[in-house]
């Protein structure tokens, strides 16, 4: 499918039409986040990809159409897409997507999978894998036949707000906050990193049963995992030691370790995740003030 938009229109109202899911934040958009993937693999975006329209993002537009002799008036339409060859290609919902596929909808169907709690290895526009993978993971968790297909069922499904944490957290740690819950780079941080010196108490944020405790791969170093009520599950990785036993039952506030760096850490912090059904959700809605 290929679509002609007048040249007059804003680059903000054009990319509105590009993804049929709405955003779950009115800042953050999956069609700017595949125009910022399709920009970046021709070398012209360098930020991260965040889906948001703004000031860099139409820099690199504009610096785009000039190197290809288009009008730099930084409008997003069918010959500059055209311009941008098989990544400017293929509006999100247009075609099934399965494995192998690339394009536009694929970086914009990366995008809207990584805020419903499923990311993939990164957003560059290519269902290989990792993203097949998180397909997978998002269809069985929105019960739909986990075949690996993005069709009409899962972008249906993709249409709904993304899940949040149903019960209250307490704050794990006594730090100050890091790294949020979101994209970083071409990449997306699936929970919120807490920042305290190494060996400080790690708590649990809520009641429950630990159901891992010990050296997880994946990055996540000494890894500790509460199982609550409803679902939800808290993570607490990159841990110097941990305190708990797998099996045991703990209460708001039980120390479950100490902060660390082991894993993939720049620096002593507390990688704290939330999920919901297997589902990462931003965490900090849920962390009483």
């Amino acid at each position: 499918m290929h679509t002609c938009w007048p040249r007059a229109a804003a680059l903000p109202a054009i990319l509105a039409v590009l993804v049929m899911a709405a955003p779950a934040h009115a800042s953050r958009n999956a069609g700017v986040a595949a125009l910022q993937v399709a920009l970046h693999t021709r070398g012209f975006y360098g930020g991260t990809i965040d889906g948001i329209q703004g000031p860099v993002t139409t820099k690199a537009v504009k610096r785009f159409q000039h190197r290809h002799g288009l009008r730099a008036d930084g409008i997003v339409g069918a010959h500059t897409r055209k311009a941008l060859g098989r990544y400017g290609k293929h509006l999100y919902g247009s075609r099934p997507l399965t494995r192998g596929s690339r394009g536009w909808d694929v970086a914009a169907l990366q995008f809207v999978l990584a805020w419903h709690g499923f990311p993939s290895a990164t957003f560059d526009g290519l269902l290989g894998l990792h993203t097949e993978r998180a397909l997978h993971r998002f269809q069985r968790w929105a019960g739909l036949t986990p075949d690996g297909v993005a069709g009409p069922g899962t972008f249906q499904a993709l249409r709904r707000a993304p899940p949040s944490c149903p019960i209250t957290l307490e704050w794990p740690i006594d730090g100050s906050f890091g790294n949020g819950f979101g994209p970083r780079g071409y990449r997306f941080h699936a929970g919120a990193d807490l920042l305290a010196p190494v060996g400080a108490p790690v708590k649990a944020a809520a009641p429950g049963r630990v159901v891992f405790a010990g050296f997880a791969m994946g990055g996540f170093g000494n890894l500790v995992v509460v199982a609550h009520s409803e679902g939800v599950r808290t993570m607490y990785a990159h841990l110097s030691g941990i305190s708990v036993q797998r099996g045991a039952a703990v209460a708001t506030g039980t120390q479950l370790g100490t902060v660390g760096a082991t894993g993939n850490a720049d620096g002593p912090n507390l990688h704290f995740e939330v999920r919901v059904r297997g589902a990462a959700v931003d965490p900090m809605p849920a962390l009483v003030p």
